[in-house]
């Protein structure tokens, strides 16, 4: 390979260059394999969940682990206890998280996040999260309990209800409902009966994540190669005695 100027391009062995390449290249193919893999297995569980949340009672899901993430059906009707959670803000407005009480007709009542609610104008009134009466079938996923990194001593919450907090733990929530399990379950969408902006992200890494994940690990592989092989090639000025 030559060029306009008296100069060509040829291959030359550079070992470091290819010992870098020989060591990188398999890693980043053996990451993007693996992440194939997590989104096989993933898409399996969550296959596995879904059908559980149809078939199993209630009561039998709380007999098993609660897995953050996990799909859940509930049929019951909401109760009397609202907490609103302070300080949440979307697109740049203040609000709150409603957090009802819920009471399936079947196993341990359970708190349910029923989505952001926008913050009247002063800090003295509390919006109306008034829930709806009777008997609802709710869809929604397990969640963790809205507790900070680190959480910080607060004062237990008293008055009437919807009571507003900086935070709710599941050891606050147990002085109120003492038979809630360790989970709290998020509503679906906006929906689902009694919720407001519920559209959050998902609480559980899904096969479509692991398949980016993929997706980048074997476009650095690639990079590479192209790399290797372009930087192989060096420049090198024809001698004058060659042209004679």
């Amino acid at each position: 390979m030559s060029d306009s100027q008296g100069q060509h391009r040829r291959w030359q062995f550079d070992w470091r260059l290819l010992l870098f390449s020989g060591v990188f290249l398999p890693i980043l193919l053996s990451l993007g394999v693996w992440q194939l893999n997590r989104a096989s297995e993933k898409q399996v569980l969550l296959d596995q969940w879904q059908q559980e949340a149809e078939s199993l009672a209630w009561q039998d899901l709380v007999d098993r682990v609660l897995a953050s993430g996990r799909p859940v059906t509930l049929t019951g009707l909401y109760g009397g206890r609202t907490w609103l959670l302070d300080n949440r803000t979307r697109d740049g407005i203040p609000g709150y998280e409603v957090l009802s009480e819920f009471r399936p007709l079947e196993g341990p009542p359970v708190v349910v996040n029923r989505g952001w609610v926008q913050a009247p104008r002063t800090r003295d009134q509390l919006p109306d999260v008034d829930a709806p009466e009777g008997i609802f079938t709710l869809k929604g996923r397990i969640s963790d309990y809205p507790v900070p990194p680190v959480l910080m001593d607060q004062p237990a919450a008293d008055g009437p209800w919807p009571r507003r907090v900086q935070s709710l733990s599941e050891q606050a929530a147990r002085q109120e409902i003492p038979e809630i399990p360790g989970k709290i379950v998020r509503l679906s969408g906006g929906s689902q009966p009694g919720a407001y902006r519920a559209d959050w992200e998902p609480d559980l890494m899904g096969p479509q994540t692991h398949y980016g994940y993929a997706t980048q690990w074997f476009a650095l592989a690639v990079a590479l190669t192209i790399l290797t092989v372009v930087a192989s090639y060096r420049k090198r000025e024809l001698s004058k005695d060659r042209s004679q």
